[in-house]
């Protein structure tokens, strides 16, 4: 079997998945986007078709204060009839989504930048899993498949995402650079990747006359974003016209008015928060978020996808609104790294964790708001388990990543026993 023929065959899997799941039940797509680990107050489908209710009928969508994502959005759902008579076209941009981000993945894949990169090249690459395998890993996550039903817009993210790091895996870093400025405009996250991605591209450049600093390359696409990102928002400005969309788009994120229950960390936190101290916790939490970026892209250097890798795992973890979409984003990019999986030492663990988590999730906010029988607490305890799952997950990819440039350095101490003295 050729590889067409073979990509074919994966992607027509998938897609026939998703189909029987959107047809063959019903119900199912609605459920999906009411449970808030999957949708969540600035992904939200329900959210969304209410906003494109408003934009249809010349009202400002964001004058209720419900509808907190991005302007473009609108536009392009409007081109499509309504989900809740026609919802097929609805499903099909759902799916040719997922397909496009499945795509890039394998792309990421093929470049054979995680096991040999500009700076470093691991001695263990060559254990390392397939494009097909990976982007099957990707399509058939029960993850990725729950984020497609429930249709939250955080699909289109990731989608933006894994094309910025295609493109600049393969040196294009205009695109690259386009792309991850259309994934900031959607979540505004997706902003802090910027410094791995950018020496990303600079390590896969093609080489031309003359030699270009690597701070003049940062600088340049530094510009390169903020003009992409100006051209966005501008035209958001044209579209809904007025600049009323950066608070309730932006600010919801930074100031987290909106405190519906969601897999992450930050909703209880504020909800038990005394409102003298709210401000100061903010500027804490986000703080926390963005410190990670500059240390990983200091000390991963020879591996910047790495650093952008670890990254979607901590912003699964500690951004403000995380969704299992984010966990699939993480889980998608993990299996690039196949040939550290040996280093791992706590993998068991943490899949434990998660799946944990993952079945009790759902009962304990059951027992919360349906049965009546339990709290916040109920939720909140098991969104912890998730968060510790999903830690240790993140800490011991980066202990066998860093034990792996060790021994590179050190080839005496491959195989011993690492203990601190």
């Amino acid at each position: 079997m050729d590889v067409d023929r073979r990509k074919a065959t994966l992607f027509g899997a998938a897609v026939v998945i998703r189909l029987l799941l959107f047809t063959g039940f019903p119900g199912l797509p609605d459920l999906l986007t009411a449970r808030v680990e999957i949708s969540t107050p600035v992904t939200s489908f329900k959210r969304l078709q209410e906003g494109l209710y408003l934009y249809n009928h010349n009202v400002s969508p964001y004058d209720g204060g419900v509808y907190h994502q991005a302007p473009l959005l609108l536009p392009l759902f409007a081109l499509l009839p309504s989900s809740s008579t026609y919802p097929a076209f609805t499903y099909l941009l759902y799916i040719l989504v997922d397909l496009l981000s499945a795509n890039a993945l394998m792309q990421i894949a093929d470049s054979g930048e995680a096991g040999s990169s500009k700076l470093y090249t691991s001695p263990r690459k060559e254990k390392r899993w397939s494009n097909f395998a990976i982007a099957a890993a990707f399509l058939f996550n029960p993850f990725t498949i729950a984020t497609c039903i429930g249709r939250p817009t955080s699909v289109f993210t990731t989608c933006a995402i894994l094309h910025a790091i295609s493109k600049a895996v393969a040196g294009n870093s205009f695109t690259s650079m386009f792309a991850l400025s259309f994934a900031s405009y959607l979540s505004m996250y997706p902003i802090l990747l910027f410094p791995p991605l950018a020496l990303l591209c600079y390590d896969r450049k093609k080489p031309m006359k003359g030699h270009e600093s690597v701070y003049n390359f940062v600088f340049g696409n530094a510009m390169a974003v903020a003009g992409s990102l100006y051209s966005l928002l501008h035209m958001s400005f044209l579209i809904t016209g007025s600049w009323e969309f950066l608070f309730s788009t932006y600010g919801v994120q930074l100031l987290l008015p909106d405190l519906t229950p969601n897999v992450g960390l930050w909703w209880y936190f504020f909800i038990e928060m005394f409102d003298s101290f709210r401000n100061f916790f903010l500027g804490v939490f986000w703080i926390h978020l963005s410190s990670y970026v500059a240390g990983l892209t200091i000390r991963l250097r020879r591996q910047p996808l790495f650093v952008i890798t670890i990254l979607l795992g901590i912003f699964a973890i500690f951004k403000p609104y995380p969704s299992i979409s984010d966990t699939s984003l993480f889980l998608a990019v993990l299996p690039l790294y196949r040939h550290v999986f040996p280093l791992m030492r706590y993998t068991f663990l943490a899949s434990s964790t998660i799946l944990y988590a993952t079945l009790l999730g759902p009962a304990f906010y059951y027992l919360w708001i349906y049965a009546g029988s339990g709290n916040a607490n109920f939720f909140y305890a098991i969104t912890l388990v998730w968060s510790l799952g999903l830690s240790v997950l993140v800490a011991d990819a980066l202990f066998a990543v860093l034990r792996d440039e060790w021994e590179v350095e050190r080839p005496e101490m491959k195989g011993k026993e690492i203990r601190q003295i």
